[in-house]
């Protein structure tokens, strides 16, 4: 199989990007991995504004109406909070605010706690409500659903750990409604083309078989058959299937419109899977010459005890740099264009002027990240096919270490 530089290079400079993001943001990417504390501090959702910290008692606050009493100050725009808002998953989906109110789309809660209870995300009130279900108490806090007591109890360990206990968790999310939506869509384009084809036979395409054709040609052709070799054909589809899943999605998720808009390839639980796809495939795929060059090398056998534990190491590490790589781009990319577009109401609350000087500024760099997006949502779901499809290659290339020698 040739060397392919301008992919080796291109795979160096994205993995130094890739750290350098993920480094950057990585106090970004803790919130869903917060540690749980043993000591536990029982706060009450009536009285969390007067012990806790701003941040975690901003919505029990509001809740309790502290804020009119105390004639307190509008809280001020909060960048973080509207971003990660925005990026993680949420049991709603948030369309915009009317009159200080949010508006948005309930989606259904699932919970599976000594039975299955089903009920609508509206019943919570934004986290502002106790839901009761046949005696049992649930509460949205900090986007998770945690089982309280009548008044709503959140108990906080020192660490500001929520020590609640959880239900079972089966709800159809934001991301799971994307991914409906994203599925449905796939289904309705490749159906349609497959239809033509049917109908038209070898006529030029028109329509969708116009758009589509040319990707699947180029991907074939140019990246699938040359990284596979003989046995392409056999991952075919599955490759397919790979690039217009976090194509689509990519695409989707630039589109600040209901029912778009979702953060869906920038979610860590979905790259995963798509990495366990591809751990799994190639794993299995392999053929005796790929598993003899992980166990038993071409090299002196006094260096097995070297090369075998990096071997092992790579064949788990290739499928989790994908999974890293495609989170990491897609969230920056969000987290940036939100970042510009917060400008805009960091200088407005200094002053109106202000707010409009830097809405000149804010809008020309969101549209410019907009269309660089564009090219990064290709540009994803090209290098993770092309990936892909060297590691199926590399565990089904043939030896030919005999011919060689003839």
């Amino acid at each position: 199989m040739p060397e392919n530089k301008g992919l080796l290079i291109l795979s160096k400079l994205q993995l130094f990007v890739l750290i350098s993001v993920f480094t950057l943001f990585s106090p970004v990417f803790s919130f869903a991995n917060e540690p749980v504390s043993e000591h536990k501090t029982e706060v009450k959702a009536d009285t969390t504004a007067a012990h806790e910290n701003h941040e975690i008692s901003a919505t029990e606050h509001s809740a309790a109406g502290h804020g009119e009493q105390h004639g307190e100050a509008v809280e001020a725009f909060n960048p973080g909070k509207m971003i990660l808002d925005h990026v993680k998953d949420a049991h709603d989906w948030h369309i915009l605010d009317y009159n200080g109110h949010p508006v948005g789309v309930p989606l259904p809660i699932i919970l599976y706690d000594n039975g299955l209870h089903v009920f609508s995300s509206a019943k919570f009130e934004h986290g502002h409500a106790v839901v009761e279900i046949k005696g049992n108490f649930y509460k949205l806090h900090d986007g998770h659903i945690y089982k309280t007591d009548a008044a709503g109890t959140i108990e906080i360990g020192e660490k500001k750990a929520v020590m609640n206990a959880k239900p079972m968790d089966f709800s159809i999310t934001k991301n799971v409604l994307a991914l409906f939506i994203g599925a449905a869509l796939m289904l309705f384009i490749f159906l349609s083309v497959a239809k033509a084809y049917k109908t038209r036979g070898k006529a030029a395409p028109k329509g969708l078989q116009s758009l589509v054709e040319p990707l699947i040609v180029f991907l074939r052709d140019e990246v699938i058959k040359p990284s596979v070799g003989k046995h392409y054909a056999r991952f075919l589809p599955l490759l397919l299937s790979i690039f217009f899943f976090i194509f689509i999605n990519n695409l989707m998720g630039l589109i600040p419109i209901f029912p778009f808009g979702a953060n869906l390839t920038g979610n860590i639980a979905v790259t995963m899977i798509l990495a366990l796809i591809v751990f799994v495939v190639v794993n299995f795929s392999g053929n005796k010459h790929y598993w003899k060059h992980i166990f038993m090398p071409d090299v002196p056998v006094g260096l097995w005890i070297l090369l075998i534990p990096i071997e092992i190491i790579g064949v788990v590490l290739k499928p989790f740099v994908l999974m890293l790589r495609l989170f990491a781009n897609i969230t920056a990319g969000h987290i940036i264009i939100l970042g510009f577009f917060s400008l805009i109401f960091i200088f407005g609350q200094k002053s109106v002027g202000a707010g409009l000087g830097a809405s000149v500024l804010s809008v020309a760099f969101t549209l410019f990240m907009s269309v660089l997006e564009l090219l990064v949502a290709f540009l994803q779901a090209y290098v993770f096919t092309l990936l892909t499809s060297l590691y199926i290659g590399s565990a089904t290339e043939e030896h030919h270490h005999a011919e060689d020698h003839h």
